[in-house]
């Protein structure tokens, strides 16, 4: 099968959806796939042809981390993508490449799937700075279920969370995938690890063999809710004074954060790594004694994966996006509030067998999540949309296409 791939954002970027996408790429091609990615130029307003499988579309930076934005039809990719000779169009973003992905499938009679992976809403205060979010949020409303409701052949989301905002909220009448993203479990093993680099990890960043340590990875923004780690180490040092949390990333709230942090006198339990190169984060795991998060806002939630890929129990807030993964007394524990969250991390700093048996299960339920397995489960989801078709050859020009796909957006017909 040949398979377009269509993306915003692609490594070098440092994201889920980055992640997710190399993921299903390297996984399809195993597959005996051929897979072209269709992605973002993340450093100049050039185009750039790598290996013939990747191509590369001008972005222009929007201000939100180190997005791009592309045209919706980048004339000298068209032709290009022409030559390929796609069976099967699959979006992972709604916007820039994203709409250029519909005009494509439209104009070529090419199935589309669409992966949606970012849940929107969590996310205006970043463009609206606290002014008309709720108006807002009902244009980006308006858009996604604009973007998914008609032009998606098929549509995959990462949990039952995501399922239920199209089937509940969105009143989406059509085929709801639900597909957890793969990962590259292997990466975070253990055993996969250089123990020597870990060593000299633990002597740059000040960890002793018996400290008790808590890892965060992830973007450092209010969404992440990361100040309530930091506001929760206070009473985990009264108990343990050898409790460290490391937070690993980088993000518009982190000067904001690393101030609380001294404010509270916790420079010394509080680690602040910065950004940290894609192939080392799997070190941070391994040196770490149980992974936390407090974010409400995720789809799906990969640094959890990860974590219990590096046999880490997790503590994670009680939410549907971590509620399905990680199960209470099994391979970690899902907190409610202030109180459930020390209460289980006092648990786990005073019981090293408790910590070791849930990392071993966390490890054992990471498997489920393998890059092979979620490429097998997005095929399926191929070949239900190509349902036995051939393609027509096209014949509509690119002003009539895209007229047609912004009406049945639009209308709903």
């Amino acid at each position: 099968m040949r398979i377009g791939l269509f993306t915003d954002t692609y490594p070098p970027h440092i994201n889920g959806v980055a992640t997710s996408v190399s993921m299903l790429e390297a996984a399809l091609r195993k597959k005996g796939h051929t897979v072209y990615v269709i992605t973002i130029n993340p450093d100049n307003l050039s185009y750039n042809f790598e290996d013939d499988h990747i191509i590369r579309i001008p972005g222009i930076p929007i201000g939100i981390y180190d997005y791009r934005l592309s045209g919706i039809y980048p004339i000298k990719a068209v032709s290009k993508i022409k030559q390929l000779n796609l069976d099967i169009i699959h979006s992972h973003t709604e916007f820039g490449i994203g709409i250029f992905a519909r005009i494509i499938a439209k104009q070529l009679d090419i199935p589309l799937v669409h992966t949606y992976h970012t849940m929107y809403e969590d996310y205006i205060h970043y463009i609206t700075k606290g002014y008309f979010d709720k108006s807002s949020k009902k244009i980006v409303e308006y858009l996604t279920k604009f973007y998914c409701d008609k032009t998606a052949t098929e549509l995959i989301v990462p949990t039952k969370k995501t399922y239920d905002l199209f089937k509940e909220k969105y009143k989406y009448d059509r085929n709801v995938h639900i597909i957890p993203t793969g990962i590259d479990l292997e990466k975070f093993y253990q055993e996969k690890i250089n123990k020597e680099k870990v060593i000299q990890l633990k002597e740059k960043l000040n960890i002793k063999n018996d400290d008790f340590v808590i890892l965060f990875v992830g973007r450092i923004a209010s969404e992440k809710s990361i100040d309530f780690l930091i506001n929760n180490q206070v009473e985990l040092v009264k108990k343990n004074k050898n409790c460290k949390l490391i937070i690993v990333g980088s993000g518009p709230d982190s000067e904001e954060l690393e101030n609380l942090s001294k404010e509270l006198k916790m420079d010394k339990n509080i680690i602040f790594t910065g950004k940290v190169p894609w192939n080392e984060v799997n070190l941070y795991y391994n040196l770490s004694n149980v992974f936390t998060t407090a974010s409400h806002t995720e789809t799906q939630g990969l640094t959890v994966i990860e974590a219990m890929a590096a046999s880490l129990p997790v503590v994670a807030l009680d939410d549907e996006a971590f509620n399905t993964t990680v199960i209470n007394d099994l391979n970690g524990y899902l907190f409610k509030d202030d109180k459930e969250y020390c209460k289980y991390m006092e648990l786990l700093m005073n019981d090293h067998e408790l910590v070791k048996k849930l990392g071993s299960q966390a490890r054992i339920n990471s498997n489920q999540y393998s890059s092979r397995y979620y490429a097998e489960r997005v095929l399926d989801v191929y070949y239900l949309s190509l349902g036995g078709r051939k393609r027509k050859k096209p014949k509509k020009t690119f002003f009539s296409t895209i007229k047609n796909v912004f009406k049945k957006g639009l209308h709903g017909k």
